[in-house]
């Protein structure tokens, strides 16, 4: 057992993340990517699926070929897969063929450890049952679905880490965010055991409506009480005050350390905000999270309204619509390394811990107990005083077998604690928070 400085862990998780270099994005490449999205008029979700030009058929049949070159490019290091199911809703009243384009890179744990960097195809106009008007959808979301193809170009020339990376473009985000929930459910089918969800959503704008520009920070929003509880598992959490450190927020702190301690070069400040999404909206990870997959949203630091969900016009000297001229690509592609330098850092790293318990009720010591974890070669204990949003002390124990540790002194009353598992690399995963168990 080691005490280490907090800023060492925090250096171990910098050396454990390819460098910079490697994972350098295009701003080109990405603009000629959403150009491409937007050259096909509409991808709103009730467009046609077979016109070879027009409408959302054609932008998936673009994207599948695009993850193909790929592949070929990387000696078949991707396999593309397509996942479809019929389905409706109010804003698909008679139904409709959903369907997701999956690119797939294999990873040395199999389907015990996913990663998934997803961004949605389809586009809207202000009517949303609309689908004849050009709905460009440059930034929602052709700059997400860019952001996603970058990402396998750039992931693919990586050496193969322990997790499998799930590349998706997702349809029908906008009449219901069915896209996300045929993903989320095919995982669960599939007993896919998702380490993290990274959805892009709206990532390529800086210019906000009230004319203020925000070019150096991106939002990440995160679950803090999960949906996916069960009462007793709710009240266990409410028991243990782990409100504010689900495995969605783990995640996010995760991103946000990868951020300052890799990519702190390139200006880009990852916010934190403690809500699932955006007030009153939503994306493709809330169907994520609600079958408790931890699951995060990336989108721009401010937005522009008269650009989301509008028909192409000009009303007193505003000009309305998602295009491309109102894009920064520059922004986008520090997103995108943001993504890739996180799911790359994961990817290299075990499994977090599938669960922690404290023990220590009217001692002056806390005891704390995790599940092993196949591939850790140690772990990290973290504690920070109840007051404080962050963690601020670590022990390192390097013993693969340690299944339990006892922080002496350490008053459970006062202290929040958490686990995270470390290869023989150094590696991390991100940090399962420790509590009581649910009451049987």
């Amino acid at each position: 057992m080691k005490k280490i400085p907090l800023f060492a862990s925090l250096l171990a998780l910098a050396v454990a993340t390819p460098a910079i270099a490697q994972t350098e994005p295009s701003p080109s490449r990405l603009k000629a990517d959403v150009e491409k999205l937007v050259s096909f008029g509409t991808r709103h979700t009730l467009s046609s699926a077979t016109d070879p030009k027009r409408g959302i058929g054609a932008a998936r049949r673009w994207a599948e070929s695009e993850f193909k070159k790929i592949s070929k490019a990387c000696s078949g290091c991707l396999t593309t897969e397509k996942i479809e199911r019929n389905m409706s809703g109010p804003r698909v009243p008679n139904g409709v063929n959903i369907v997701d384009v999956l690119a797939i890179k294999p990873g040395k744990m199999g389907w015990d450890h996913v990663i998934i960097i997803a961004g949605h195809i389809d586009s809207r106009v202000s009517d949303v049952m609309d689908f004849t008007k050009d709905a460009p959808g440059a930034n929602d979301d052709g700059s997400g679905s860019a952001l996603v193809i970058e990402a396998a170009r750039l992931m693919s020339k990586q050496p193969q880490g322990e997790a499998t990376i799930v590349f998706a473009l997702l349809s029908g985000e906008e009449q219901g965010l069915f896209g996300g929930r045929l993903l989320a459910e095919t995982a669960k089918e599939r007993g896919w055991k998702v380490t993290a969800m990274l959805n892009n959503d709206i990532v390529g704008g800086t210019l906000g409506t009230d004319g203020r520009k925000v070019d150096n920070v991106v939002r990440i929003f995160s679950e803090g009480i999960r949906a996916s509880e069960d009462m007793a598992a709710q009240l266990a959490r409410r028991g243990s005050g782990g409100e504010d450190d689900g495995p969605s927020r783990a995640l996010m702190r995760y991103a946000d350390k990868v951020a300052e301690s890799e990519l702190g070069e390139i200006g880009l400040d990852a916010f934190g905000v403690r809500r699932p999404d955006r007030f009153a909206r939503g994306g493709d990870h809330l169907p994520a999270l609600e079958l408790g997959l931890p699951a995060i949203r990336f989108t721009v630091g401010v937005e522009n309204y008269h650009h989301q969900h509008q028909d192409l016009r000009t009303e007193d000297g505003i000009e309305y619509g998602d295009t491309v001229d109102k894009m920064d690509f520059d922004y986008l592609a520090k997103v995108t390394a943001l993504n890739v330098a996180t799911a790359n850092s994961l990817s290299v790293a075990p499994p977090a811990p599938t669960s922690a318990k404290l023990g220590g009720a009217v001692s002056s010591d806390t005891k704390v107990e995790w599940t092993p974890v196949t591939g850790a070669t140690g772990y990290r204990i973290y504690s920070r005083k109840a007051d404080q949003p962050n963690w601020t002390d670590v022990v390192a124990i390097n013993e693969a077998s340690a299944t339990s540790h006892v922080l002496t002194g350490v008053i459970v009353d006062d202290h929040f604690v958490g686990v995270s598992a470390v290869n023989a690399s150094g590696k991390e995963s991100i940090i399962t928070f420790a509590g009581l168990p649910p009451r049987q």
